[in-house]
């Protein structure tokens, strides 16, 4: 799940760009930390893009059946 997770936001932002993706298997979440820059590309505008990257997880994760809430969060 993470390499799909990390495909996808690496689409988004660019190949030189620095982000990180934590899967939490015990808590079932996937947290994306983007930098301050970047985040607007990975969220979309009213939220469409980061909609559609749930959408997507969510999807790829009930094919093993598992579950997971992701957030998009700054990078500190």
């Amino acid at each position: 799940m993470q390499e799909l997770c990390e495909y996808i936001v690496r689409s988004l932002i660019g190949d030189d760009k620095e982000f990180d993706v934590v899967v939490n298997e015990k808590e079932r979440s996937i947290n994306l930390y983007i930098n301050r820059e970047d985040i607007g590309k990975v969220i979309g505008k009213s939220g469409k893009i980061a909609k559609a990257v749930r959408t997507i997880i969510k999807a790829a994760a009930g094919k093993i059946n598992h579950r997971y809430d992701v957030e998009i969060l700054e990078r500190d």
